[in-house]
């Protein structure tokens, strides 16, 4: 079992939380495992209909651990989630910031609960990265395009109330309801016929699929740029010294 990765059974519903907080939940590889394995018990386990992941009262994920690099696994992708196909619906309740890595976790549920204190963001282009875990496309199918656009290259965050107002959070919840609002909503769905939402699931990914797949391969071209300029190694580099980068536009 992951020593930052806890799980808590409600019910029909199965919490996950990230609890790394000291390192403002950012995903190492034992992170990303203990995602994989809650996952994986989510949706092997019948007795479980639905699922939250959160993180800790004050921060739900920074992002990737610049020092670990992006760990992926078999059935979840990346972190143990991004490219995971779920029969399950699973919710993220945030609290805190859910910034670059964290903001493609919540991205990759099916909805989302909001504490009045969240807020989210995708700062890649900060540090001359791009978002390589599906924040490129899914951002802009999450929310309005000029609002993507705008998080996609200012780097800025969003708050919750701006969140909660564009639709890309379901409920907005006063500071530390965001998992007890979330569990709430789970509930409501696993109220309902569970073979009939595992069908509804399964064809609203069908829809996505298409997308989907066009969605990576532009990733990967992105990511292919990115990874041999001048100004990403330096934009790393800037980031581990604490200190503004000094772009050269190569």
């Amino acid at each position: 079992m992951s020593e930052t990765v806890k799980t808590e059974v409600r019910g029909r519903v199965l919490v996950i939380r990230l609890e790394r907080e000291e390192k403002r939940n950012a995903i190492d590889v034992e992170l990303a495992e203990g995602i994989d394995d809650a996952l994986n018990r989510l949706e092997d386990d019948p007795e479980l209909w639905a699922g939250v992941i959160t993180g800790t009262k004050s921060v739900f994920c920074a992002g990737t651990d610049m020092r670990a690099g992006v760990h992926s696994t078999d059935r979840g992708g990346q972190y143990g989630i991004i490219r995971r196909y779920r029969t399950k619906p699973l919710i993220a309740a945030v609290e805190g910031a859910a910034l670059g890595g964290g903001f493609e976790v919540v991205l990759s549920c099916d909805l989302v609960v909001a504490s009045k204190t969240a807020e989210f963001g995708l700062p890649e282009v900060k540090r001359s990265l791009v978002p390589i875990c599906g924040g490129l496309f899914r951002a802009p199918k999450a929310l309005p395009r000029n609002v993507a656009r705008e998080l996609l290259l200012t780097g800025d965050s969003i708050d919750a109330k701006r969140a909660y107002k564009l639709g890309l959070a379901s409920i907005l919840s006063n500071a530390g309801d965001a998992l007890d609002d979330a569990v709430g909503l789970a509930e409501r769905i696993c109220a309902n016929g569970p073979v009939a939402v595992r069908e509804t699931m399964r064809f609203l990914a069908s829809l996505d699929a298409p997308d989907e797949a066009h969605g990576w391969d532009e990733t990967l071209e992105s990511e292919d740029v990115i990874r041999n300029a001048e100004d990403t190694r330096e934009g790393v580099m800037a980031f581990f010294e604490k200190r503004p980068p000094n772009w050269s536009g190569r």
